[in-house]
């Protein structure tokens, strides 16, 4: 699955990507990285083994065939294809919907939905005339829970598993796999790097990113899961792996939680914090 098999990542200059980089480098597997940040990714590559640095911005869709060609291209001189694709590439948000500019929805929901929608439709053909491959989506809890302040990024997050869900089902007699991953708190930038709601960077991390589970443990329960053939990771404990367990056994309780958590004064606390920070 992993040795001398061809893994593109998306994202792959920090975080959750990064750690994935890493740990597949590890098993053998030949990488190729995606992001926008190329000293990050020349970075990343250096830590690992063969690998291909393909930057290209994930929103520049008439680019994105062009770019996938490269990239099956450059497998085909490793001596295969590529055999797995990681969605990962994404930015959240930390704002009250009712604040939030339109401009807001439009990058989260284009950078987190759309691109890896624009990838995966460039390369699946390929992939199944190849005889199968695995898709590996990087969603969220808040992909499975509304979670407040995130209304743009739940929104984005929701759409990934549902289009992931639905090619499984279309592709998996075609011999393709689809890993759904939905991580909770995970120590990254992610929080530092989202948009307020005027669009723009917060610049501030939450305590519970900085507190969450570390990347390189992340990485190896996604790659174990993998491994597994499972379909789905809640990659989450506590409240977080518990909230998801109530939206689908009891969903109103869930409901009623957000309401109280945001009338408690969530959003407040929220912003006292990245103010603290």
């Amino acid at each position: 699955m992993f040795e001398n098999k061809v893994w593109w990542i998306t994202g792959a200059s920090s975080g959750i990507g990064a750690a994935l980089a890493e740990a597949l480098a590890k098993r053998k597997a030949k990488l190729v990285l995606s992001g926008r940040n190329v000293e990050a990714l020349e970075d990343v590559a250096g830590r690992c083994g063969p690998h291909l640095i393909l930057p290209f911005e994930a929103t520049d869709f008439a680019a994105v065939p062009e770019i996938a060609e490269r990239a099956w291209r450059w497998a085909a001189q490793q001596g295969g294809a590529i055999h797995g694709l990681v969605n990962n590439a994404g930015i959240t948000q930390r704002s009250l919907a009712v604040e939030t500019v339109f401009d807001v929805y439009l990058r989260i929901v284009g950078v987190d939905l759309l691109a890896p929608i624009a990838l995966t439709q460039a390369l699946l053909p390929r992939m199944v005339k190849a005889g199968g491959g695995q898709l590996v989506a990087i969603s969220s809890v808040a992909g499975i829970v509304g979670a407040p302040l995130r209304s743009a990024y739940s929104a984005a997050k929701h759409g990934l598993i549902g289009y992931h869900d639905s090619v499984r089902a279309e592709t998996a007699h075609s011999g393709i796999k689809v890993l759904v991953v939905a991580p909770g708190s995970v120590r990254t930038n992610v929080s530092k790097n989202a948009l307020d709601a005027r669009a723009e960077v917060r610049g501030v991390s939450d305590r519970a990113i900085d507190n969450g589970l570390d990347p390189a443990l992340a990485a190896e329960r996604i790659l174990e899961a993998l491994v597994a053939g499972k379909r789905e990771l809640i990659l989450a404990d506590g409240p977080e792996a518990e909230i998801v367990r109530l939206r689908r056994s009891d969903p109103d309780a869930l409901f009623d939680r957000m309401a109280a958590l945001m009338a408690a004064g969530y959003a407040q606390q929220m912003g006292a914090q990245g103010k603290a920070e």
